[in-house]
């Protein structure tokens, strides 16, 4: 029995270290990657990402200007400008404002407490 389990448990483990890897991997994106991410969230003050860098730092901002080789991101509060090689790309994120799990939050919210109102605008009227 132990054995079966053992066995069992080994096969899982070959099988998940592999994927693993390659999951890690494969989070490095390539120049023509980076550059296609930009491209889909295109130019403007309405065109706000998150980049972060293959050396682990993070550039807030909206895209205002690409060009074949690097891209400009400027920050949003000061506009100061930041040019980007495509090839120092790690990771592109468009911030496209509130997320769906707080918009859920808040609907939740104002549901719940509209129960509550009529819950207790119902009991108040029972006496």
């Amino acid at each position: 029995m132990l054995r079966k389990y053992s066995t069992c448990l080994l096969a899982v483990l070959f099988l998940i270290v592999p994927v693993t890897r390659a999951a890690a991997q494969g989070s490095q994106m390539t120049a023509t990657e980076a550059k296609i991410q930009v491209a889909k969230i295109g130019l403007g003050e309405k065109a706000r990402a998150t980049i972060t860098l293959k050396n682990g730092s993070k550039v807030k901002g909206y895209v205002s200007q690409a060009d074949e080789n690097d891209f400009v991101v400027s920050d949003r509060k000061t506009d100061k400008p930041t040019t980007i090689s495509y090839a120092d790309v790690a990771k592109v994120k468009k911030d496209s404002g509130h997320s769906t799990a707080r918009n859920l939050a808040i609907g939740i919210g104002i549901v719940a407490g509209a129960f509550l109102a009529i819950l207790l605008i119902a009991i108040a009227h029972l006496d």
